[in-house]
């Protein structure tokens, strides 16, 4: 082989290596998603997500990763030193005792709910007035804001329907879970037969779970409120997520799932 051919040889594969070499430094180099980490209450996980594909898609390089779960197991993740940059609560009070702690600057009410009684097709429940001749009720646990909420809705309804309506509906009670989508779990899965869910959760379980109006005289209003941590690694991508929840194409989203402005006090 002609010293030419050989020179050319070698300058060939000089080019390669350093494209080679470029390729994989450009790889190594290159910097991974930035992530704006939402925390929010189970009830929220299917309206979030899709305000998350709207965040995405205003931020570019911007991945939302979501911590979907009951409020109460949020805010105790939060005080034990868990990195998040958004919690967003279905009620005031865990929000309260997160900001009473410093642990989160100050909250905005972003949305409404209500409570609804869940059934499985087919049941005999027509109103709520009839939930004592269910089967199996399974509930939200005390400290979980639709437990807290249910609990409420039934003392009401026991001054209203008497003492006895009230024992009979909590001899029906076989399970406390911990946030509400597994209440709503254990109906459309046949492990239970009725529930008390938000009327945002009913939405997701068409054909699965037929839901029933709970009286305005004994419901309740869930506020939720929404907050950027005082420690956000990420402050400014979660001022820009609040602002979008609140702006009127969150407010839209929400709508769309169930949710509703809040009745002016």
């Amino acid at each position: 082989m002609s010293m030419a051919r050989v020179a050319s040889v070698f300058a060939l594969a000089a080019a390669v290596f350093a494209a080679g070499a470029a390729v994989l430094a450009g790889r190594a180099t290159a910097a991974p998603p930035q992530e704006l980490v939402v925390f929010e209450a189970a009830s929220l996980k299917d309206a979030f997500a899709g305000l998350a594909e709207k965040f995405q898609a205003q931020h570019s390089g911007i991945k939302v990763a979501a911590n979907a779960a009951g409020s109460q197991e949020l805010r105790t993740q939060i005080e034990h030193g868990a990195k998040a940059d958004v919690f967003a609560s279905a009620d005031l009070k865990h929000m309260d005792r997160l900001r009473q702690a410093g642990l989160v600057l100050a909250p905005t009410v972003f949305a409404c709910n209500q409570p609804v009684l869940v059934v499985r097709p087919g049941s005999r429940v027509k109103s709520f007035k009839d939930l004592p001749d269910v089967e199996r009720l399974v509930i939200g646990a005390p400290d979980v804001p639709v437990g807290t909420y249910t609990d409420q809705i039934l003392a009401a309804a026991a001054k209203q329907f008497g003492a006895d309506w009230g024992k009979r509906v909590q001899a029906r009670v076989v399970s406390r879970e911990l946030n509400v989508r597994q209440v709503l779990a254990k109906v459309t899965l046949g492990e239970a037969d009725a529930g008390i869910v938000y009327r945002s959760d009913a939405m997701t379980a068409k054909g699965k779970a037929v839901a029933v109006a709970i009286p305005d005289t004994l419901n309740v209003t869930a506020e939720y409120p929404i907050a950027a941590l005082a420690a956000a690694p990420r402050a400014d991508l979660a001022a820009a997520w609040i602002a979008l929840v609140m702006s009127p194409a969150g407010q839209a989203v929400l709508a769309q799932h169930g949710f509703t402005a809040c009745p002016k006090k």
